[in-house]
């Protein structure tokens, strides 16, 4: 007989542990299943929340570093434009000590953990794993893939992934700094941008994401802004572009796995734990149900799709259309935007978690106009 739980999560993230901790409070049975063997590690994220994205990992202000206020857009010529909305709007977090907080809390809930331990085959209703307690077995009613950017359980089921996965690479160390601002650089890496982030006490973490020459590019980077680095590199990958298809098969895709990183910043967890909460109130509802067919399951897409779908394919025709700004567009396009009135709408309205009100305000301002209207084109040629 194999050890049987109602809901098996795979992957022990912010979104992995969200998931186990509804599902656990729903009353089910929950085992979270990470391969590594200690949650937290290996960081693989820049580590700046947004308030709304810490807001949603339910937990203590323990891990929070530095809170920021505002950002500074740095142009390939060096002129600077700082948007500071003087009121916080992002923390900038220990991630290893904020994962293993959200692991608690869904432990203390009533989900069992399994370290060192990884899912290498799905066979119907249960799992195959191999690990620290040699090859295991284990029944599940529902599975809820959690497993990152390189999700095993999508490859055994055979899911269509993310269309575009970026190469991300960061340091810490000491460099003069506004503590209360983001340091942003477009033409660090012109897939996507570099970035510096005040993490307190005189650090910054500093880092840049693209699809080529990435390790290049980041040390050319970190030589320009000054970096004294003596921390080691953290690396990661970031999936953009939701998975076609992100249930089935009694099985639903969360956070990375599904390809929900945020196209516009490459940030995760707040649409990780969203999708999570929504995973587990279909889990909750199909187990009660005793229902588990794809049309069941087909709830979930409609859930994540009404929270953030707008807003992640609206992110993502925004990727698109920057792969073909040259570095001097972009120039020209940070000078328009520095513009007392246009920082204004941008600080009332910017939202790091939902920027579609932001985009469509600016795209009616004249100054923007000239740059937006050959942008639009090229983005809608991109997508055909």
């Amino acid at each position: 007989m194999l050890p049987a739980y109602d809901i098996i999560v795979v992957g022990a993230g912010p979104a992995g542990c969200a998931a186990a901790r509804a599902c656990a409070r729903s009353g089910l049975s929950v085992l979270c299943i990470e391969e590594q063997g200690s949650i937290g590690y290996p960081v693989q994220c820049a580590g700046l929340l947004s308030r709304a994205a810490f807001e949603e990992c339910a937990v203590s202000r323990r891990s929070i570093l530095n809170t920021v206020t505002g950002a500074r857009l740095i142009s390939s010529t060096g002129h600077a434009l700082v948007i500071d909305a003087k009121t916080p709007k992002a923390h900038v977090v220990d991630r290893g000590m904020l994962d293993r907080e959200m692991a608690e809390a869904a432990a203390d809930a009533g989900a069992d953990f399994r370290l060192k331990t990884e899912v290498c085959d799905v066979r119907g209703d249960h799992v195959v794993t191999r690990g620290i307690n040699g090859h295991e077995e284990f029944s599940f009613k529902i599975l809820i893939a959690a497993d990152g950017p390189r999700s095993t359980i999508a490859r055994i089921c055979g899911m269509e992934r993310a269309p575009v996965f970026l190469a991300g690479i960061q340091a810490e160390g000491k460099r003069d700094c506004d503590p209360g601002l983001v340091e942003l650089y477009p033409d660090a890496s012109p897939e996507f941008f570099g970035w510096a982030i005040p993490s307190g006490n005189g650090r910054v973490r500093a880092g840049l994401c693209g699809t080529v020459q990435v390790r290049e590019r980041f040390s050319a980077f970190v030589r320009r802004i000054g970096l004294l680095s003596d921390l080691h590199l953290v690396t990661g990958t970031i999936p953009l572009g939701v998975m076609p298809k992100t249930s089935g098969r009694r099985t639903l895709f969360v956070g990375d796995a599904a390809g929900f990183a945020k196209p516009t910043s490459g940030g995760g967890v707040y649409t990780g734990v969203r999708s999570a909460r929504h995973a587990a109130v279909v889990a909750a509802a199909c187990c009660e149900n005793d229902t588990f067919s794809d049309t069941a399951l087909a709830e979930y897409e409609r859930r994540w799709q009404a929270d953030i779908g707008r807003e992640l394919s609206l992110g993502y025709r925004l990727f698109l259309m920057r792969q073909n700004l040259s570095t001097e567009t972009v120039d020209r396009m940070i000078l328009a935007l520095d513009d007392p009135k246009i920082i204004s709408e941008i600080v009332q309205h910017g939202d790091m978690d939902r920027p579609g009100n932001i985009t469509g305000i600016l795209m009616k301002k004249p100054a923007l106009l000239r740059f937006l209207s050959p942008l639009l084109v090229s983005g809608i040629r991109s997508l055909l």
